[in-house]
């Protein structure tokens, strides 16, 4: 991980103040590493990773405070991973291209805090969510619906969070686990986002209790998960649990809220040699949006994105990247668009 950098005096004066300096570079640190439970983050803006200990085990997340932050409540989305993506390739800090790194610059612009959550290792050694699919078998079995409800909490006992405008989105693995949210504790969170990822064909977890305001954007050649729905994987494998089609899992949220299909818009094809457009379709109930489909027609596993774009090797396994618009902007669009409508008095 990248760290971020921290007249003459009297030869006893100097090696006072040079002890003094270490002494409260060890205390920030260890501050800024793993604040006790029930301590606060550190007031300096930009992004800190943070442990937390839930259910037994020491738990990774990090949180990004926008340079504007003041008194005001500002609200807060979750950026969760997909299988086998480590906090640090999320976050972009590794090197990795990682679209979901500008939902830093997307918060120092438009006021609000990012949480990079890690899972926990699934079968494959590497970080997983435990997303509510009963027939995969790849994930770990941990509470992650109990960590990432723990992490707001820590999170809000820190800074002036806006409980009402509080976000979930995630790809692929991370994108399961953003519905399942949406299904099992829809009260904090006033809208969720799946990249890359469906309603599970065979779920363990109960039957969504009231609707939510959701968001999907899927590739029509997604090799991992088929847009019509099935065994996911590259190649299919059973291990990975099966879907439901991706308009079936808007049709699944859509019909909840008792929305109906409102307008379609297509978006102009500013990359011609990706080999992919993009369209959606909004799904509202009186007026107000809560449901909204992309589709990325030619598209793959893969975020659309014209900054952060995959490498050839990249697209060869997880089929081609959309370049005509950025993901996060996106998705944070639908979340100021739908939340105020559906917030928790509106629903």
């Amino acid at each position: 991980m990248k760290q971020i950098p921290f007249l003459r005096l009297r030869a006893g004066v100097l090696l006072r103040a040079a002890g003094l300096a270490l002494w409260l570079g060890a205390l920030t640190a260890c501050a800024q590493a793993s604040p006790p439970d029930g301590g606060t983050a550190p007031p300096e803006t930009g992004l800190h990773t943070f442990s937390l200990d839930h259910d037994g085990q020491a738990r990774r997340y990090a949180l990004y405070v926008p340079a504007q932050v003041g008194d005001a409540a500002l609200p807060l989305v979750f950026s969760l991973h997909g299988g086998g993506v480590a906090l640090e390739d999320q976050t972009g800090q590794s090197g990795f291209k990682s679209p979901f790194k500008l939902w830093m610059d997307l918060a120092e612009r438009e006021g609000f805090y990012v949480v990079y959550p890690e899972g926990l290792p699934g079968a494959y050694g590497k970080p997983t969510w435990n997303d509510c699919r009963a027939d995969s078998t790849v994930s770990s079995s941990a509470d992650d619906v109990g960590f990432l409800l723990a992490v707001l909490e820590r999170v809000a006992a820190a800074h002036p969070v806006d409980r009402g405008r509080v976000y979930a989105s995630g790809m692929s693995n991370g994108g399961f686990m953003a519905l399942r949210l949406a299904v099992e504790v829809p009260d904090p969170f006033a809208a969720v986002a799946a990249i890359g990822a469906a309603m599970p064909a065979a779920s363990k977890c109960p039957l969504a209790r009231r609707p939510v305001p959701v968001l999907f954007m899927n590739g029509t050649a997604d090799p991992n998960l088929p847009y019509d729905g099935g065994v996911i994987g590259n190649p299919p494998d059973p291990t990975h649990g099966t879907a439901l089609s991706t308009p079936g899992s808007a049709a699944f949220w859509s019909q909840l809220a008792g929305a109906e299909a409102a307008e379609t818009h297509t978006f102009p094809d500013l990359d011609p040699d990706d080999g992919s457009t993009v369209r959606y379709l909004s799904y509202r109930r009186e007026g107000a949006l809560w449901v909204r489909l992309y589709t990325v027609e030619g598209g793959g596993h893969a975020a659309p994105s014209l900054r952060e774009r995959y490498s050839a090797l990249y697209e060869r396994y997880f089929g081609r990247q959309n370049h005509d618009i950025e993901a996060v902007e996106e998705v944070w669009r639908f979340f100021r668009e739908a939340a105020p409508a559906q917030g928790p008095a509106g629903r």
